[in-house]
């Protein structure tokens, strides 16, 4: 039951984000929370304890209650109705997808590259190392 609600707000949030009305502020954030849970892949993969659902149930429901503060209450009452009767299906987006994949491609460098600094060559030498 919460989850078609779930569904029904960010299709309303889809069509706000075509409305006129809607600030271009507003229309950022929408975007981002739209983008976000239309991606297949999650910011923080469910498989990770606890952090996994983080996501899932802190923040999409805090992004979609900050993009519904932001938008006019008109064009949210005016959405939310022509969410309700249209029964359209949103596409999955594969562009958040591929930023999401670049966050954690660029993380994992970073990562590494912080291990490697902190391994110097003279650490990796021979004597030290016994040979």
């Amino acid at each position: 039951m919460k989850a078609a609600a779930l569904k029904r707000e960010i299709f309303a949030l889809y069509l706000a984000v075509r409305d006129p009305r809607t600030p271009w502020y507003a229309k950022i954030v929408v975007l981002c929370v739209v983008a976000y849970a239309l991606s297949p892949i999650d910011l923080i993969p469910d498989p990770i304890p606890v952090l996994g659902l983080l996501d899932d149930l802190v923040l999409l429901p805090l992004g979609i209650y900050l993009a519904l503060k932001l938008i006019p209450q008109e064009v949210v009452t005016d959405c939310r109705g022509r969410a309700a009767s249209a029964g359209e299906k949103l596409p999955r987006n594969w562009y958040a997808a591929a930023v999401i994949i670049i966050l954690w491609l660029s993380a994992l460098v970073l990562a590494a590259y912080f291990v490697i600094g902190w391994v110097s060559p003279n650490e990796l030498s021979d004597e030290r190392l016994g040979y």
